[in-house]
């Protein structure tokens, strides 16, 4: 029998995350979120080595931070360049609910220009999250007519 380059349940893209704290990162996305653990490798210090988690339909991994080999987090780096983004049937009820788990509001939902009723949220560890529900199928000429409308000074 021949491995599978690509394992079963995995995605081609799957995000690799580090947390200062990763036990309680797990705890957090399992309330904001509805993670499910899927497994949880003890690293030294007490320190999570690797950990998978599914959220949806995809899978997150994530570690501690780890300095002393170059892993930081985005408390350490003071921010993050990246944003995670979460499709869900209700992004009202999923941003209330992030908020209450302990993230903080960055943006609150609304209606955009391309068709989803989009939010951020920046969870305790310093990752930002976008959430999002599917609310209209527009066409590219549609996306940029509503653009226009909606974002002044957009394309003079």
């Amino acid at each position: 029998m021949s491995v599978k380059p690509i394992p079963e349940g995995m995605h081609t893209l799957t995000p690799h995350i580090i947390c200062e704290g990763a036990a309680e990162a797990i705890e957090f996305y399992k309330k904001a979120f509805n993670a499910v653990e899927g497994g949880r490798m003890p690293g030294p210090g007490g320190k999570i080595m690797h950990a998978m988690l599914k959220i949806g339909d995809s899978n997150l991994m994530l570690v501690d931070d780890f300095p002393e080999w170059g892993g930081f987090g985005p408390k350490h780096l003071k921010g993050t360049p990246v944003t995670l983004h979460l499709y869900v049937n209700d992004v009202d009820a999923a941003f209330k609910q992030a908020v209450d788990a302990g993230a903080t509001a960055k943006m609150p939902p609304a209606d955009m220009f391309w068709g989803d009723r989009y939010g951020q949220v920046i969870d305790p560890f310093g990752h930002s999250w976008s959430l999002a529900t599917h609310k209209r199928d527009m066409t590219p000429e549609q996306m940029q007519e509503e653009m226009m409308k909606q974002t002044p000074g957009c394309g003079q």
